[in-house]
């Protein structure tokens, strides 16, 4: 058993819905206490279960066969639940905008590859849709878990760059995204796909953007996730405009400058305050 902490407040029970909310069959069980997933890495794979303790800890089980990576897995562990996080040093940059959610933290992932996949899948549908379309995968590109034969691991870039771009299609996406998920997969195997965040993410979010099926939405997206970035604000998501009513994503952009280097985390807090609204006078308005 190992023991990760982090500085509270933490909102656990937030966290565990947004993951649980996107958790994929066959990789993931989420539930309101507890969190447990298949991971595979550098040759090793089993299950890593995670629950929070009330006295700040989170513990961690690894099954044996991730013991020989045990730190990476940690680190991994840590980047997907925000442990790092400095609560008190982003409340002094959103203000009232944090104030209803002081322990929202930014859900990173265990894999950039994995939550690239997850991202192209994501596009223009639900967040249950994204989640059954994941899972498909899995169960046509992942290999079981031989400790745990419920779960797989997640289908590895190799994997799917020898998948037929047709036999994506049928499990129920466009034939250009079957060819986008390739393309990333290649990217990967190539060694020329960004795992760990960039020095420059603004370039890095562009860079993506040349990519087949990769659109603005979903490179930033991305970032936001893979990348964990802690300064990325998605101007043009829908839900993003429905709160900035009358404003367009440019003037939007300029709004929400005034909470760098945190504007991933302001993100987060306008997505999850109903009815928060932009004010007149510049100042942020939250209405419950």
């Amino acid at each position: 058993m190992f023991t990760l902490t982090w500085q509270p407040p933490y909102d656990w029970l937030w966290m565990l819905k947004f993951l649980g909310d996107r958790a994929v069959a066959g990789i993931e069980t989420v539930t309101p206490t507890d969190y447990t997933r298949s991971f595979a890495c550098q040759g090793h794979r089993g299950l890593i279960h995670v629950t929070p303790q009330p006295n700040g800890t989170l513990e961690v089980a690894l099954s044996d066969g991730l013991l020989p990576i045990a730190d990476l897995c940690l680190a991994r562990i840590t980047r997907l639940f925000d442990l790092h996080c400095d609560p008190q040093q982003i409340e002094q940059t959103l203000g009232s905008l944090g104030a209803a959610r002081p322990g929202l933290r930014l859900p990173g992932s265990m894999d950039t590859w994995e939550q690239g996949v997850r991202a192209i899948l994501g596009q223009l549908v639900s967040v249950a849709m994204a989640a059954k379309l994941t899972a498909k995968l899995v169960a046509l590109c992942g290999e079981p878990l031989a400790e745990a034969p419920e779960y797989r691991c997640f289908p590895t870039p190799d994997a799917v760059t020898q998948a037929d771009p047709l036999a994506l299609k049928a499990l129920g996406m466009p034939l250009k995204r079957a060819e986008s998920l390739i393309h990333l997969a290649q990217s990967v195997v190539a060694g020329d796909f960004p795992t760990e965040a960039p020095d420059d993410i603004d370039s890095a979010i562009k860079a993506l953007q040349t990519r087949p099926g990769i659109g603005r939405w979903t490179a930033n997206y991305f970032a936001l996730r893979g990348w964990q970035a802690k300064d990325v604000f998605l101007a043009d998501d829908y839900l993003i405009k429905q709160r900035f009513a009358g404003m367009t994503p440019a003037q939007i952009r300029r709004y929400a400058e005034r909470w760098q280097p945190w504007r991933s985390y302001a993100l987060l807090h306008i997505w999850y305050t109903d009815g928060w609204t932009p004010s007149v006078d510049g100042e942020v308005a939250g209405i419950e």
